[in-house]
């Protein structure tokens, strides 16, 4: 969603374009490859991006977020998606492995500590790896706010957007007998793991076009055709994690912990109108964590590439770099 949707609208917010200094593959077992780069400043303030999805993969647009000059920007494609192999593979695939896979470019690149950057999904894998490792963490940066809970999985495919977009969520509905669409994640779910690339393809598309549709506020309900490689592994991955609740050992889990990051600052920037995920998760996640400040942005959707979502996230990213005093929590 955030790699293929509408990323010219915020381009005159963000820095110009920037090459990697540092590509490679990390071999992080279990059959898994995964893809790291780093660009910008090698000595700057290190930032690890977390995006979307999961199955979203990272762009080179990610990189424009930050002062290369004054950050250490580090992106990476998480298991089974965008240049990381195996492709569209579920094995060994949890919240828990990359988790972990987080640790290990930490620690492959020297890292002590450093800026967490994510959204949507990347915002949820954000808030559970500083709770995991809340040493490592200095500062999160969360846009679009994903807790993975079970109500915000009923909001999205359950029929709660499908009140305000009833024309898309018909296209996204009728691949599926009417038998099946109590459950619509179980549905696809069928589908996507059907062991046919040629159907896989065709339901992800569906899935990623459902998504994509609501993705920003001036949205016509139509959600393209992403390319079918990157549906299949989107929807897929998607899927998996939201078949599995997020791995989480139970519903609120991130609520609950908030606690083990209390000492943690954090920026929230949300979408006044994110119909993927609704505001009221930041809301509730800025309200009882006392050390974060929510940015509400009027007139947004869900998507990075909302111009008002990208020109405060640039923002945020300014204050941070500006920082430079060793004593405040925000240094890096």
């Amino acid at each position: 969603m955030d790699k293929y949707s509408g990323q010219k609208s915020a381009v005159q917010y963000l820095y110009p374009p920037v090459e990697p200094f540092d590509r490679r593959m990390m071999d992080v077992g279990e059959g898994h490859t995964i893809y790291v780069e780093q660009s910008g400043n090698p000595e700057g303030k290190p930032v690890v991006v977390l995006h979307g999805g999961p199955g979203g993969g990272c762009s080179p647009a990610m990189r424009r977020y930050f002062d290369p000059k004054v950050f250490r920007i580090i992106l990476f494609d998480q298991r089974g998606c965008g240049r990381s192999k195996p492709h569209a593979s579920v094995e060994a695939n949890t919240t828990w492995h990359l988790v972990a896979d987080i640790e290990k470019i930490r620690e492959a690149l020297g890292v002590e500590r450093w800026i967490v950057f994510g959204g949507s999904w990347g915002a949820t894998l954000a808030l559970i790896y500083a709770q995991s490792h809340p040493e490592r963490a200095v500062h999160l940066v969360l846009r679009g706010v994903f807790t993975m809970t079970r109500a915000e999985l009923d909001w999205f495919y359950g029929g709660g957007a499908g009140r305000f977009w009833p024309e898309t969520w018909e296209q996204f509905q009728r691949l599926i007998p009417e038998e099946e669409r109590g459950d619509m994640i179980a549905a696809y779910n069928k589908r996507l793991f059907s062991g046919d690339r040629a159907e896989e393809a065709r339901f992800g598309k569906a899935w990623a076009a459902w998504e994509n549709a609501l993705a920003t506020v001036g949205s016509s309900g139509v959600g393209g055709d992403s390319p079918p490689d990157y549906a299949r592994a989107f929807a897929r991955l998607e899927n998996h994690y939201f078949t599995h609740a997020g791995f989480l050992e139970k519903d609120g889990q991130i609520f609950d912990n908030i606690p083990k990051i209390s000492h943690i600052p954090g920026t929230i920037v949300q979408g006044r109108y994110d119909m993927i995920c609704p505001p009221e998760s930041a809301y509730r996640l800025a309200r009882d964590w006392e050390m974060a400040d929510l940015r509400m942005i009027p007139l947004a959707g869900h998507a990075l590439s909302e111009p008002g979502i990208s020109a405060e996230l640039v923002r945020v990213m300014q204050a941070l770099g500006r920082d430079g005093n060793p004593e405040n929590p925000t240094s890096v």
